[in-house]
């Protein structure tokens, strides 16, 4: 699909509203319960993160859609040293390069082809590209971002995202796009990675996307609406569903909503 969809003016245009975790997450769901969505997503990644391979302390990271710098913080507090950061917006670049200053970002379009000199090919241990790729909404750049992230990995280097990976046809939305785990599969594939593993990011806090069914998606609409109403409700809310989506994802195998895939650059 090739859509006329500026994603680069969108996003500069909502960050610059909204540069928080509410800008760069469920925008409905106020600032309150996209904290604690965020906070769910923390040891979801320590649990993955720790299991892999890597001395942290030495590895270079890229980090694609840095938003607000949340997976910055997350690397860092893992002993990165050496974290950069790309973004599509150029509000993330400016706010970020001052808040980490011992951190690079530049802008770039990771669907598109790689300008010379902003990434170096083959230099990074590790990237990561959280809840990014289904606002690819461009099928050609979709492909081509996978194409991207392996040119730039060292051989043998790491490539954590987070997607919605559907069991049925792509679902589209303006700004985004959740594509079937099977497409999904073989655009890493082709890109010369290897998939690992794939485990829940969230369970019941996050939109259902991967069900056939209306009634679960009317249920978790009803379920999260008190956060449409006020922060308060939003915090409450928030705090009640946290432990219950702790556990969830800690022994569920696959989830309804958003999931954190591993891939291993293998050619």
């Amino acid at each position: 699909m090739n859509g006329s969809f500026q994603n680069r003016d969108y996003w500069e245009q909502r960050l610059r509203t909204h540069f928080s975790l509410e800008g760069v997450g469920y925008l409905r769901l106020g600032r309150q319960y996209n904290e604690w969505l965020y906070r769910v997503r923390i040891p979801v990644f320590d649990r993955v993160t720790e299991t892999l391979p890597i001395d942290w302390p030495g590895a270079r990271i890229l980090d694609i859609g840095s938003g607000t710098g949340f997976y910055v913080d997350r690397w860092k507090e893992h002993g990165c040293r050496d974290i950069t950061g790309v973004d599509l917006t150029q509000v993330v670049v400016d706010t970020l390069a001052k808040k980490y200053p011992d951190c690079a970002f530049v802008r770039g379009d990771i669907g598109l082809p790689l300008e010379r000199g902003t990434l170096t090919p083959g230099s990074f241990d590790a990237i990561s590209a959280f809840d990014i790729f289904f606002h690819i909404v461009d099928d050609a750049q979709y492909a081509q971002a996978f194409r991207n992230v392996a040119s730039l990995l060292k051989p043998g280097g790491w490539f954590l995202w987070s997607d919605n990976f559907i069991h049925e046809a792509t679902v589209r939305v303006a700004h985004q796009a959740s594509r079937p785990l099977a497409e999904s599969e073989a655009r890493v594939r082709e890109a010369g990675f290897e998939v690992v593993r794939r485990v829940p990011m969230f369970v019941v806090m996050n939109y259902p996307a991967d069900t056939r069914s209306r009634l679960p998606k009317y249920l978790w609409t009803a379920l999260v609406s008190p956060a449409m109403l006020s922060e308060v409700l939003g915090w409450i809310l928030g705090a009640l569903l946290y432990p219950v989506e702790y556990l969830l994802n800690r022994f569920m195998k696959e989830s309804p909503s958003v999931e954190l895939m591993v891939c291993q650059k293998v050619k």
